[in-house]
């Protein structure tokens, strides 16, 4: 028998045998996030990509094909792992790795001031030796846009206490 609770809407998972009853099920959609337009210059700060597309809004205004500034795919892609952890809490753990990501398609620019928000459902799970192996398919979903800025699997290594 697993403990799974339900806490604030999270799916709340203690072990590897919690995690088996949500393999091939869809885990949650997380809230929205606002991209804001200081969150992207922060960005290109941190990663010295300071494309005009990205920080330049009066020049994206007048010669982006979009009219506004973008996100970076890879700040898009950052977010993810907080709006997973408006899904699901996972306890008990000695450490959790970051272990890939795989299949990546960045499918439409996200524009300075959208929201976004992860939905995510539990696509496969192995037990490496002890390690929980979890792999989650993860689109990131724009407010008002019916294509998502993009599409991963996600893998995650877990090594639980017990």
């Amino acid at each position: 028998m697993t403990n799974i609770e339900h806490k604030s809407g999270k799916i709340i998972i203690n072990n590897h045998k919690d995690f088996e009853q949500y393999v091939g099920e869809v885990l949650g959609t997380s809230d929205y996030l606002q991209i804001t337009q200081e969150q992207v210059n922060k960005f290109a700060e941190a990663t010295l990509d300071y494309q005009w597309i990205h920080t330049d809004e009066e020049k994206a205004k007048t010669d982006s094909p979009y009219g506004s500034t973008i996100a970076h795919g890879y700040l898009s892609l950052s977010v993810v792992p907080f709006l997973w952890g408006q899904i699901i809490d996972v306890k008990n753990t000695k450490m959790m790795v970051n272990y890939g990501i795989e299949k990546l398609k960045f499918n439409q620019p996200v524009l300075v001031n959208s929201h976004v928000r992860v939905k995510t459902k539990l696509h496969s799970l192995v037990n490496l030796r002890g390690i929980s192996k979890v792999e989650v398919k993860a689109t990131l979903e724009i407010m008002g846009n019916a294509k998502p800025a993009l599409d991963a699997t996600l893998v995650f290594l877990y090594s639980f206490n017990d």
